[in-house]
């Protein structure tokens, strides 16, 4: 009984730490190594609060537990 209720405990502490907001710095370099990745070479990706959204095809992440944006825009040459 006592092994089973360290598993659960266990995974409720994984899932808690799984679903942590990740900071907006954090998450936006990673989006920047995917778009860098297949290639896209001129774009912009912006940290905005969610009042400076007026596109919602723009926004790629959201960070600090929803309060801001990641918002990116492909440059054109």
């Amino acid at each position: 009984m006592i092994r089973f209720t360290l598993a659960v405990i266990c995974c409720a502490l994984a899932t808690s730490a799984l679903a942590a907001p990740k900071p907006c710095e954090e998450l936006k370099a990673e989006i920047e190594a995917k778009i860098q990745a297949s290639g896209v070479t001129s774009y912009t990706l912006e940290i905005v609060t969610n009042d400076e959204v007026h596109d919602q095809n723009m926004v790629v992440g959201s960070c600090e537990n929803g309060t801001r944006k990641i918002i990116y825009q492909k440059n054109d040459r």
